[in-house]
């Protein structure tokens, strides 16, 4: 190996490191808690070694973010694609949004829950903008067979995501156990079952 290839695999290891310590960080102590100061000190490397792979804190955090659309775009485009129908695709994206949502909450609290400028974000995160054609997909396939020309499908993709990003944030900030899991997912259900109905009439 060659002086460049391993200095571009020692730097490589180290922006990898920054990540993994940043996780880390997360994890334990919440994405607020996240800083340069506290990466460099945990890794024991000084502050100018991040901001040479990071320029800030939010570069770390949009790293995060790519991580995060990717994950859970993956597992959408998979239950959409063991359906056929457009309903029934709705429904598989809504349980997979879901589950995704409430097994990876350090992700999810950042992708939808720290201020990211959707504009900005959805140009240097590619995810974004397929995590929206999978919503929208379907919900187009519904208005068009049934002829549904007085609906906006981009406003319908709206109300899709309002529901069920407030449905997974009541459960979030929920203190009390008097509303099961079982009984949420019901109320997603029946939300689901009601916007496709809607669609369709």
């Amino acid at each position: 190996m060659g002086i460049a290839e391993r200095k571009l695999r020692q730097r490589e290891e180290v922006r990898n490191l920054i990540l993994e310590t940043a996780w880390e960080m997360v994890r334990e102590e919440g994405w607020q808690a996240l800083s340069i100061r506290k990466i460099a000190d945990a890794i024991e490397y000084s502050v100018p070694v991040i901001y040479d792979h990071f320029e800030n804190k939010e570069a770390i955090l949009l790293e995060f973010g790519k991580q995060g659309f990717g994950i859970l775009t993956k597992k959408l485009a998979q239950a959409k694609k063991k359906h056929d129908d457009p309903g029934a695709q709705l429904k598989a994206i809504a349980d997979a949004y879901w589950q995704f949502a409430f097994n990876n909450k350090e992700y999810y609290q950042l992708m939808f829950g720290l201020n990211m400028q959707a504009c900005e974000t959805e140009k240097v995160i590619p995810e974004r903008g397929t995590f929206r054609r999978l919503v929208s997909e379907p919900i187009e396939k519904i208005l068009n067979n049934h002829h549904r020309t007085d609906v906006n499908a981009c406003m319908k993709y709206h109300t899709f995501w309002s529901i069920i990003h407030g449905l997974v944030s009541i459960k979030t900030l929920a203190t009390g156990t008097e509303i099961s899991d079982e009984v949420n997912k019901m109320v997603l259900d029946d939300a689901m079952t009601g916007f496709i109905k809607n669609l369709e009439r």
